[in-house]
């Protein structure tokens, strides 16, 4: 950041898609920069709290799935229009059939998907709770599911509808949190 505030008024102004690019490209290995409603978002790697809980629910997905070709996918890019002015994002969990993202594109159409989950982070919490929400309802996501640790809850989000979700239902880390057919299981964070 000092470098980039050394650079002002010395190099010619972007737009704010340049700028992502420019970002994307210079991020530290494993830093996640985002354009959430046209604002660029970097944050450092997730902490170990954060990815416990992401592969705990990838394990869960895997096991108890009912149907063997839906996958567990982290770190996929998404391109999901209204979500922001590129309409580019990583969710932490991405659950989607087999296939859907075997493009070499970075970014993929978001038709697919079946269930997106964030955990919240304090540097990105607020993204995840008002923007993303907004963002995957408008992309028509069937399901959000949202962990939101300050909270100490799991947000249960279904029908989409225009910016937001029609029905959330929050959950205390602890409990189990039924996920809607086809995926048809229990979630259990008492695991988390």
């Amino acid at each position: 950041m000092r470098m980039l505030r050394q650079m002002k008024g010395k190099i010619p102004a972007m737009s704010v898609e340049a700028a992502f690019d420019v970002f994307s490209t210079a991020a530290p290995v494993g830093w996640r920069v985002e354009l959430v409603e046209g604002e660029i978002h970097v944050a450092p790697p997730a902490n170990g709290e954060h990815e416990e809980i992401v592969a705990e629910m990838t394990v869960q997905v895997t096991v108890r799935r009912k149907n063997p070709q839906m996958r567990s996918y982290c770190g996929i890019g998404l391109y999901v229009p209204g979500a922001s002015v590129t309409g580019k994002v990583v969710p932490d969990l991405v659950i989607a059939p087999k296939g859907s993202f075997a493009s070499a594109s970075e970014y993929h159409d978001p038709a697919p998907v079946l269930l997106i989950a964030e955990v919240t982070s304090r540097s990105t919490g607020d993204n995840d709770r008002v923007k993303k929400i907004r963002g995957y309802a408008r992309a028509g996501i069937p399901v959000y599911l949202l962990i939101d640790r300050e909270a100490d809850q799991a947000v249960l989000c279904t029908m989409p509808f225009g910016e937001d979700y029609k029905r959330k239902v929050p959950y205390k880390l602890s409990e189990p949190v039924p996920l809607p057919e086809p995926l048809g299981f229990e979630l259990d964070t008492g695991e988390f």
